[in-house]
C-alpha cells in the first residue's frame, strides 16, 4: 500500500512540476486581464487626453464658412411710375476667420493642473496595481491552502476508514467494546464533515482566484511561503522607503497641488482677457451692381468681468478651503503611512514567530501521535480508542494550522510591500 501511495505522490508531483503555476504567472495574469485595473489605465489615458485638449487653447483657431441664397424682389412701380421690375439676387458668400488668445491668466494654470492630473492618475494607476497584485496573492494563496486542507481532510477521512475497520476486527475478537467502535465511527462522521467543508473552500476560493486573476488548473498550483522579491530587513528601512513610494500619500500631495491651481484659476476669473482675430470674406453676386465684393475685418477683442455679484470672489474662498482641507488631507496620509508599516511589519515579525510555533506545534503532534497509535495497536499500554481519536484530532488541527500560518506569513510580507508602496509590476518585474 505505501509503494502504491510513493509511486502516485511521485507522478503527482512529476505532473505538477510540469505544467505548474507559479504565483509570478498568475500575477502577470493579473496584471494584464484584471478588468479593474484595466478601466484604471483607461483613466490615465482620459488624464492624457484632456491635457491635450487644454494644449490646443494655446494655438489660434481657423474656421471657414460658406453660404449661398436666393433673393428676389419684385416692384410693381419704380419712382418715375414707370414699369415693374424684378431684382434677382443670388448671393454665395465665403469667409476664412483666424483668431488668437492673446492674454488669458487663468489658461496657464489650468494647463499646469492638467499635467498634476496626469501624475495622479499614474499614483491611482499604481494604488490600483497594488490593490489588485494584492488580492491577486490573496487568491492564489488562498486556493493553495485550501487545495492543501483538502487534502489533509481527505488523508484524515481515509485514516479514520482505516482506524474503524481495524475496531472493528479487533471487537469481533473480543479486544475491545462496542463502545469503542462507536467512538471510531462517530470520529469518522465528524472527519467526514470538515472534508465536505474543506471541498466547499475550494470551490469558493477557486472561484474568487478566477475573479482576480483568470482561469486556473487548480492542480497546477505551486505552493510558495517567501516572496518572489525582497523585502525589507528592518522597520527603519521600511518607514524610508515608504516616505518615497507610498502612493496614498503622494496621491494627497498632488491633490493638494490641484487645489492651488484651482484658487489661481478662480483669481484669474477676475483679470481681463485680450483676443485678437482676422476675418476675410469674399461674396459674389451681391446686387445688380456689384458682382463680387471683398471684405477683411482685423478685431481685437478685451474683456473684463469686473462685477458677478460676488460669485467670483465665493469661488475663490471655497478654492481656498479646499485647499486647507488638502493639505489636512496630507498631513493624515503621512501620520497613516508610518502607522501602516509600524503595523505591517509588527504583523510580519508575529507570522514568523507564530510559523515557527506551529511548525514545531506539528513535530511534537506527529511524534505523539506516531507513539499513542503505536502502543494502543500493540495492546501492551493502557492507550484507549479515545486517546488515539484525541491524539489524531491534534495533529490534523496542527497540519490545518500550519497551512493557515505559511498562508499568513506569505501574505505579511506582500503587505509590507504594499504599505510601502513597493507592491507594483514595475518592482514585481511583471510584463
Amino acid at each position: 500500500m505505501k509503494k502504491i501511495l510513493t509511486v502516485i505522490f511521485i507522478s503527482l508531483l512529476f505532473a505538477g512540476n510540469s505544467f505548474a503555476q507559479t504565483i509570478l504567472q498568475a500575477l502577470n495574469d493579473a496584471y494584464k486581464n484584471n478588468a479593474e485595473l484595466n478601466a484604471e489605465r483607461e483613466n490615465l489615458k482620459v488624464s492624457e487626453q484632456e491635457l491635450k485638449i487644454t494644449r490646443s487653447e494655446y494655438l489660434p483657431s481657423a474656421s471657414i464658412t460658406s453660404s449661398k441664397s436666393k433673393e428676389e424682389t419684385n416692384k410693381l412701380t419704380n419712382q418715375s411710375g414707370g414699369n415693374a421690375s424684378i431684382t434677382d439676387v443670388d448671393p454665395l458668400t465665403t469667409s476664412i476667420k483666424l483668431e488668437q488668445t492673446l492674454i488669458d491668466f487663468g489658461r496657464g494654470a489650468d494647463y499646469k493642473k492638467k499635467q498634476i492630473g496626469i501624475d495622479l492618475a499614474r499614483e491611482k494607476l499604481l494604488k490600483k496595481e497594488q490593490d489588485i497584485l494584492y488580492k491577486a496573492i490573496e487568491a492564489y494563496s488562498g486556493l493553495v491552502a485550501a487545495k492543501e486542507k483538502e487534502e489533509i481532510n481527505r488523508k484524515n477521512v481515509e485514516l479514520k476508514i482505516s482506524q474503524l475497520q481495524t475496531e472493528r476486527i479487533r471487537l469481533e475478537r473480543g479486544e475491545i467494546k462496542s463502545s469503542d467502535v462507536a467512538q471510531s465511527e462517530s470520529s469518522l462522521a465528524g472527519a467526514e464533515a470538515q472534508y465536505i467543508q474543506a471541498q466547499n473552500e475550494v470551490v469558493t476560493s477557486k472561484l474568487n482566484y478566477e475573479n482576480v486573476i483568470g482561469n486556473v488548473n487548480e492542480n497546477s498550483l505551486q505552493k510558495s511561503i517567501q516572496s518572489i522579491v525582497n523585502i525589507p530587513t528592518s522597520l527603519e528601512s521600511a518607514i524610508d522607503l515608504s516616505k518615497q513610494n507610498n502612493h496614498d500619500v503622494k496621491i494627497a500631495e498632488l491633490e493638494l497641488e490641484q487645489a492651488e491651481k484651482d484658487i489661481t484659476i478662480a483669481k484669474s476669473d477676475l483679470a481681463p482677457t485680450a483676443s485678437l482675430s482676422l476675418e476675410r470674406s469674399y461674396t459674389e453676386d451681391l446686387s445688380s451692381t456689384y458682382d463680387e465684393r471683398e471684405k477683411d475685418i482685423l478685431k481685437a477683442t478685451v474683456s473684463w468681468p469686473f462685477f458677478s455679484g460676488g460669485k467670483k470672489f465665493a469661488i475663490i474662498d471655497k478654492n481656498q478651503s479646499i485647499k486647507v482641507r488638502q493639505r489636512l488631507l496630507v498631513d493624515n496620509a503621512v501620520k497613516n503611512n508610518l502607522t501602516n508599516v509600524t503595523s505591517a511589519w509588527a504583523n510580519l515579525q508575529s507570522s514568523e514567530s507564530f510559523l515557527n510555533s506551529v511548525r514545531a506545534q506539528v513535530k511534537a503532534a506527529e511524534i505523539a501521535n506516531e507513539g499513542i497509535t503505536a502502543e494502543y495497536q500493540s495492546g501492551a499500554g493502557s492507550r484507549s480508542t479515545l486517546d488515539v481519536i484525541q491524539s489524531n484530532s491534534l495533529l490534523l488541527n496542527a497540519q490545518i494550522s500550519l497551512a493557515n500560518s505559511e498562508r499568513n506569513y506569505l501574505l505579511a510580507q506582500y503587505n509590507l510591500l504594499k504599505s510601502i508602496g513597493l507592491l507594483t509590476s514595475s518592482y514585481l518585474n511583471l510584463k
